[in-house]
C-alpha cells in the first residue's frame, strides 16, 4: 500500500466507494451483464435499460439532454472525435458538391490545451485543406473572447478551448465566447475534463455545441468518458471508428455497462456534493497559500487570475529543479505539470506559452487537492517543503 500523500488529483482521482458499489452491482448482477445491443432477449434489454438510465442520470447532472450524451473511452477520445469528426463531416459534404471548387477549413484553439487537443490540432493542421490558429494566453493562462473574435475568418468551422486549465486552474470565459459565436455556423467545442466536480456544469446554459468529459477526473473509473453534442452538432459529426451503429452511429463497439454506470453515478455525486466539496477545497487552498507565503523561493503561477479554481496550484521554486524536488519529497505524490508531460520530464508547454522562463518552469510542481485531502495533509506538505527547500537551497 503506497504511503505517500496523494496530491495529484488533477491527473486522476480515486474512485468513490459509492461508485465502486454501483459498478460492482453492474458486474455481478444478472440484470446487467448482457450486451446492451442484444435486442432479442431480456438480458440485452436489461443492460440497454441500465445504459439508458445512466445516460439520463449523467445528462441531468451536467445540464444536458440524454440525447446529447455519446459514450467514449475518455476525454482524449472525445476531443479527437470532436475535432476529427467535424472535419470529416465537412469533407464529406464537400465531396458531394457538384462544383470543382473545394473549401479550406479553419480551426481556432490555444497554445495551452491538453495534448489530446493540441496534438490533434497540429495533426489536422498538416493537411492542405486545414488552417489552425493557436491563441496565446495571458500570463495567467487565460484566453479572452476578443482573441477568438479577432481570429475568426470566413473559413472558421470550429473553436476548441478548454474550460479549466489542467496545470494552472485558470477558467476560460466559455459563456462569453459562446455568446460571441451564437448565430454563426462555427461549432464550439469545450474540453471540460477538469470541470466536473470543480465548477458547476450546465451544458445547455453555457451555449456550447460539444463538450468532452472524463470519469476518472471526477471520482469515477478510468476508461470511460462522454462527448456531449447538441442535436445540431451531432448532425455535423462523422465517426472516427467504424463498426456497429452504437451511439447514433458515432462511436461503435460494445458499451462497457459497468463503467458507464460508474461515470453516471460519479457525475450525480459531483452535483450533489459540489458546494460541500468546493468549500472544503477552498479552505485547503487558503491554508496552503499561507504556507507558501513563508517560502521565499515559491512563485504561484496564475495566482492573480480572477477566474480560477482552488483545486490546482502550480508553484515554481526559484533556484531549484523540479526533478530534484520530486526526489526529495519522498512522502508526497505530486506532479511537474500535466500527467501527459511527465514521461519525458520536459518543461510544461503551458508555462512556456504563458511567458514563464524556462528556468522557472523547470522548477515547477503542480499540487492538486481533492475530496479526500485533509487540513493535516496540507500542514504536512508545507512542513516538508520547508525542510526540503532549506536542505536543497542551503
Amino acid at each position: 500500500m503506497p504511503s505517500a500523500l496523494y496530491l495529484d488529483y488533477a491527473a486522476t482521482t480515486p474512485v468513490d466507494p459509492l461508485v465502486v458499489d454501483r459498478m460492482t452491482q453492474a458486474l455481478t448482477s444478472e440484470q446487467t451483464y448482457g450486451n446492451a445491443e442484444s435486442k432479442t432477449h431480456q438480458y440485452g434489454w436489461l443492460a440497454e435499460q441500465a445504459v439508458e438510465n445512466a445516460r439520463m442520470d449523467l445528462a441531468e447532472a451536467v445540464g444536458a439532454e440524454a440525447s446529447d450524451v455519446i459514450w467514449t473511452s475518455g476525454a482524449t477520445e472525445s476531443n479527437n472525435l470532436a475535432i476529427h469528426g467535424v472535419l470529416a463531416a465537412l469533407r464529406k459534404a464537400e465531396s458531394l458538391k457538384t462544383t470543382g471548387h473545394k473549401s479550406n477549413f479553419h480551426i481556432i484553439t490555444s497554445m495551452i490545451e491538453h495534448k489530446s487537443v493540441l496534438k490533434t490540432s497540429l495533426a489536422v493542421g498538416q493537411c492542405e485543406d486545414v488552417d489552425v490558429t493557436f491563441l496565446k494566453p495571458d500570463s495567467n493562462g487565460e484566453i479572452f473572447a476578443d482573441q477568438v473574435q479577432s481570429a475568426i475568418t470566413p473559413q472558421t468551422c470550429l473553436v476548441s478551448l478548454m474550460q479549466v486549465n489542467n496545470e494552472l486552474g485558470t477558467i476560460n470565459p466559455i459563456a462569453e465566447i459562446a455568446d460571441l459565436l451564437m448565430g454563426s455556423s462555427i461549432l464550439f467545442h469545450v474540453d471540460a475534463a477538469q470541470s466536473l466536480t470543480k465548477i458547476s456544469l450546465n451544458f445547455k446554459a453555457l451555449g456550447v455545441d460539444l463538450m468532452s468529459l472524463s470519469a476518472h477526473k471526477a471520482y469515477g473509473p478510468k476508461g470511460v468518458g462522454v462527448l456531449l453534442a447538441n442535436s445540431g452538432a451531432r448532425n455535423r459529426l462523422s465517426p472516427l471508428l467504424f463498426g456497429g451503429d452504437h451511439e447514433w452511429g458515432l462511436r461503435p463497439g460494445t458499451v462497457p455497462t459497468h463503467q458507464i454506470i460508474g461515470m453516471a453515478w460519479a457525475a450525480v455525486l459531483a452535483r450533489q456534493r459540489f458546494e460541500q466539496d468546493y468549500a472544503h477545497i477552498l479552505r485547503l487552498q487558503q491554508q496552503f497559500c499561507e504556507g507558501l507565503d513563508r517560502l521565499h523561493q515559491a512563485v504561484w503561477h496564475a495566482g492573480q487570475a480572477k477566474n480560477r479554481i482552488p483545486h490546482i496550484i502550480s508553484v515554481g521554486f526559484k533556484g531549484l529543479r523540479s526533478e530534484s524536488l520530486l526526489k526529495a519529497l519522498t512522502g508526497l505524490a505530486v506532479a511537474t505539470g500535466s500527467a501527459c508531460n511527465t514521461v519525458k520530464m520536459q518543461p510544461s508547454h503551458v508555462l512556456k506559452a504563458c511567458g514563464i522562463s524556462a528556468e522557472l518552469a523547470d522548477s515547477t510542481l503542480r499540487f492538486s487537492f481533492g475530496r479526500l485531502t485533509q487540513t493535516e495533509d496540507v500542514a504536512r506538505v508545507v512542513e516538508q517543503l520547508e525542510q526540503v527547500i532549506q536542505r536543497l537551497a542551503g
